[in-house]
Formats: structure tokens, sequence, C-alpha cells
């Protein structure tokens, strides 16, 4: 506030006139406040989130955006710690494992609430697991919880009886999780979405707990056990969430609501971000990294990722039955040039699936670019030139980068094999529901780990994985898996994953692009926003300060990592 000083007295009439004057002109400033100022005010965090979730149901959601969101509503038994990926306890304070490792014990905190106020029982995570499991409900998640006994028999409906898992509560906070073979990982595991234990009295009201995409995740019918309760899902606008008082963290909890705007256009969020809409953006255009990195690099983020990006071939439909065809399409992808020129050095180009350093797993395997080797397997399969070969259909995720990475692919194809490909791009749903359906010829794809492991990449294409979107299926890849899956000692289990990423590349039954990289903006206020790998985030430790005021340490619970501050995945 500035002090007037003047040599004159204003009459009555006249004090009045200037007072309503500042009045106004106070008020024209009130409205001037940007939404990121009144959300550092109101402790409201303005978060971009990429797409429109398509539910808010842990066990079926199948998209890191919508996940996003899910991490806020609902809490497993442990948590993943941002920085260092490793399980931390959640709504379980401490867990034991038998010498064997097949049996689990996890023991609850004290007084666990529902965020309708209700008691959170041991028996309602059993209840929750049985309804994942259930081959009714048909969870895209549901082989995550395949370490337990006899999850798989009855998921795939080949036992009945749900009593059998290996399930237990022997009292209201202990739960009892028996395995089929030893899963040292388990901890982690029970983190994920899927394993998120969800109200079954509330969810039960709105039709059963079999049923998908029922209201029960609606705003106002939906009980979770996160840090934040749902308050309103407007579509395509927003969905606010706000602190929930019965979190047994919400003494410490300081963001009082969190605002999750579902912008899938990078350009116009970073526009957003621009005008005070955004306290933290989903992503960047990669073609506005160096303006921001030269004018306010404070603002800028260049996070790691644990994210696999590539193409799905369909092997059901013709020409993509033969491998050699795949084969040859992978191996006329200049990857190295597409990192340097379409991604302008924003991520590293892949050649194997798995990201390197993948919980300590680095792939040996590879795939390069060989034009000429391509030219052969393509006359091989009767094919020489692209000759026969009818236009192939591309699809494309409508963003900012896989449009452009499909049009880069396009012309070499066409320039090195004469393969034509015409490009179809369609929003974010579409683009994952032709993909399960298998209503696609070749398709971009992307996957980020949900824990660090390289299980978590290569064993989506297993024959019964319910994300191998590409009809490939191959017993000697299997027989790996399942080896590994049986193999408590690190480095051999490692050695069967190196075999089968070998086979995998080889059959290309995908053709790895690029890895991953979180690229965003953040504004200053946002403290303890740490970096996170696998992107799962605990908004519970996140506060708004005015730029200048000290972070409350004791919230980050000793984490005290620069927030603010550039960090390079290429360093």
């Amino acid at each position: 506030m500035h002090t007037i000083k003047s040599p004159f007295i204003f009459s009555p009439s006249a004090l009045q006139s200037f007072s309503l004057s500042l009045l106004l002109a106070l008020s024209a400033c009130a409205r001037r406040e940007a939404p990121v100022d009144a959300g550092v005010r109101t402790q409201t965090l303005l978060v971009g989130n990429g797409a429109e979730p398509a539910d808010l149901d842990p066990q079926t959601a199948t998209i890191l955006s919508d996940q996003n969101i899910l991490m806020a509503l609902f809490e497993g038994l442990t948590a993943l710690d941002e920085q260092s990926t490793l399980p931390v306890p959640a709504a379980a304070e401490h867990w034991e494992t038998s010498a064997d490792g097949l049996t689990w014990i996890f023991h609850l905190r004290a007084s666990l609430k529902w965020s309708n106020g209700e008691p959170l029982l041991a028996q309602d995570f059993i209840d929750s697991w049985r309804r994942a499991l259930n081959p009714t409900l048909a969870a895209d998640n549901a082989s995550y919880l395949y370490a337990v006994k006899n999850a798989e028999a009855y998921n795939t409906g080949k036992l009945t009886d749900p009593t059998a898992l290996g399930f237990a509560a022997p009292d209201t906070r202990m739960i009892v999780i028996t395995l089929a073979q030893p899963t040292p990982y388990l901890s982690a595991l029970v983190s994920l979405p899927a394993w998120f234990p969800l109200n079954p009295r509330a969810v039960a009201k709105f039709g059963g707990m079999e049923k998908r995409s029922t209201a029960w995740t609606r705003a106002g019918n939906l009980v979770g056990n996160g840090a934040f309760t749902l308050k309103e899902w407007t579509s395509n606008v927003r969905i606010l969430v706000e602190k929930n008082p019965h979190h047994w963290e919400a003494a410490t909890t300081k963001l009082q609501q969190i605002a999750f705007l579902p912008i899938e256009n990078p350009d116009a969020e970073e526009r957003a971000f621009r005008s005070g809409q955004l306290h933290v953006t989903f992503a960047l255009p990669v073609s506005k990294i160096a303006t921001w990195r030269e004018k306010d690099a404070a603002k800028l983020r260049l996070d790691p990722l644990l994210q696999s990006v590539f193409l799905r071939f369909n092997t059901t439909k013709p020409p993509f039955d033969n491998p050699k065809v795949r084969r040859a399409l992978a191996l006329a992808i200049d990857r190295d040039t597409l990192a340097r020129t379409v991604l302008q050095t924003s991520r590293q180009p892949a050649h194997a699936l798995t990201p390197p350093g993948t919980g300590g797993y680095t792939a040996h395997a590879s795939v390069g670019l060989d034009f000429e080797t391509a030219r052969r397997l393509l006359t091989e399969a009767g094919f020489p030139h692209g000759a026969g070969l009818s236009a192939i259909e591309l699809q494309a995720r409508n963003d900012e980068l896989m449009p452009r990475l499909a049009e880069a692919m396009q012309a070499t194809w066409q320039r090195e094999l004469g393969v034509n490909v015409t490009l179809v791009q369609v929003e974010q749903k579409t683009w994952i529901q032709n993909q399960q359906t298998l209503n696609y010829t070749i398709s971009t794809a992307a996957w980020t780990a949900d824990f660090p492991d390289p299980v978590t990449f290569l064993g989506l294409f297993s024959a019964d994985s319910s994300y191998n979107w590409t009809g490939w299926k191959n017993p000697a890849y299997d027989k790996l898996l399942t080896a590994a899956a049986a193999t408590p000692d690190q480095q051999q289990r490692y050695e069967l994953f190196q075999q089968a990423e070998q086979l995998l590349l080889e059959q290309s039954p995908i053709a790895p692009l690029h890895f991953g990289a979180q690229t965003y903006l953040i504004h200053p206020a946002v403290q303890g926003w740490v970096p996170s790998p696998l992107v799962f985030r605990r908004y519970q430790k996140i506060q708004l300060v005015q730029p200048g005021r000290m972070i409350d340490k004791e919230l980050l619970n000793g984490n005290t990592a620069p927030t603010i501050s550039h960090h390079d995945s290429t360093e």
C-alpha cells in the first residue's frame, strides 16, 4: 500500500467520492488476480492433466493421466517414494515376509478411515482385490495381482471360489497375502492402483461390485482413502479434489484443493501457464524448450522418466503376420535422427524396449538402422521394393510429437523401402480403444513403468498380458518370463530377461522409438514437487508458497531437494 501525501483537505462529500473510487480500483485489482496467485492464497494447486479421464476406477484405469488423479483419491498399502522409487509405508505402517518369500503380512495403521468417515478395515482391502480379479469385471489391471496364490486361476475362470485366493484378514488391521511364488517386489506392487482399496458398500450402491463404469466414481458418490476426495468432475473442464480430513496425514497436508485440467493440446497448455492459469503443466512442446531455457530456465523441468515409446504392429493382420515385414520396418527407422530433429535432443533414441537402468537392468539386445537388411527381409517376404503391398495405415495420438514422428517414418519407409503409409491422427481415448481391440495396422504406443523392474516392460507382451495389444504370442518368450518369475537370484533373473528382450526385438511385434522424459513447466510457488521417474506423486507432500518464503521441510519428511531448478534427463 502506498501512503498518500497531499496539502489538500477533503470535504466529507469529496472524501466519500474518493473512497468509492478507491474501492472500485481495489475491486478491479482483485478481479485481475491470476488463478495461480489465487491458488497460492487458497492452497489450490492447478495442474494440467493432458486428457479427460475415462473413469476414476483404479481397477480399470489404464492411462497415466487417469492415474495422476487416482493417486490423490486413493492409497495402497504402500506408496513409491518419488525420487528413490522405493516402497514406503502408506495405509500399512509396516510389513514382514516369511523366509521362503511366500507369505507377506501387512499391518494397517490404527484408526484408518474412508473419506466418508467409515472405518477402513483389512477386509475392505480383500473385498476390493477379489473384485479386481473377478472375471466378470474383466479388469485390465488384474494381472498385477497374479503373484497371489490362485489369482490367475480365479481371474481366468478356472477357479470359481474367491475364498481360495491367497488373502486373509486375521483381524481388522492385519492382512496376510500368500503368494504362488516368491515375488521380492511385492511391496512395490501393492502400491499400484490395481491394489487400491475400494469401499465395497459405496461401490455396491450403484449396480454391484462386478460392474464397470457405474456412477460410484462420480462426485458425491466416490468414497476413497486418499489424501483428497472428489468434489467436482465437470467433463472436459476440470476435476476438482479437496483435502480429505479423515486421511491419516491430514494434519500435515497443506494443499486444500487440486484442480486437474484436461488440456490435450500442449501449445494451449503452455499458453495457459504463461497467462497464469496453471501451476504445473502436463507437458511442454518440444519447440518451446529452447525459448524457456533461454528466457526463464527456473520454470523449465526436464525430469527423467522410466518410459518407452514404440510402435505396435497388429500381428493378426497381413502383412504384419509375417515377422520379416515387421522386422524390415523396425530396421528402417532412423532413431538417432528422430531424436535430434523431431525430439530436439529432449529424449534419448531407443534401440531396445526397456529403458536403461530400469532396476539396474540395461538391455544388451539392440535394433539399429540397417536399410540393406530391411530391403532384403522385405524381398524375402514377397514385397521387393514394396511391390504388392497395399497402403499401410499408421495410427498416431494427436499430441505434439507422435504425428511428427509418424510423418518422418512415413517418408523414410517410402524412400528406402517403397512402402506407402497413410497417417491417421486420433484423440487419446480412440487411440487406446483401437489398440485394445486390435482395430489398427500400426500404432504409436507408450508405456511408463509402474515400478522399477524390467518385468513391467517385458511382461506387456506375454500371451496372457492384458496390455499385449499386438496379437503376438510366442511360447518361447512366455517360457523365459515364467522362468524369470520363479528365479529368486536377481542376476539370473535379469539374464532371462535379456534373452526375452532379444527374442522380442527379433520377432518385432513392436519397434522401439525413444525413451521418455517429463518435459514441463512449474510455477516457483510449487514446493515439494521433486523429480519422479515413475510419475506417481504423493500430493500431500506438496505445498504452495509465495516465492522467497521458506518451504515447510517437516512436510517433506527431510526431503529438501530443490524443486524449481532445471533437471535435465540427458545429464
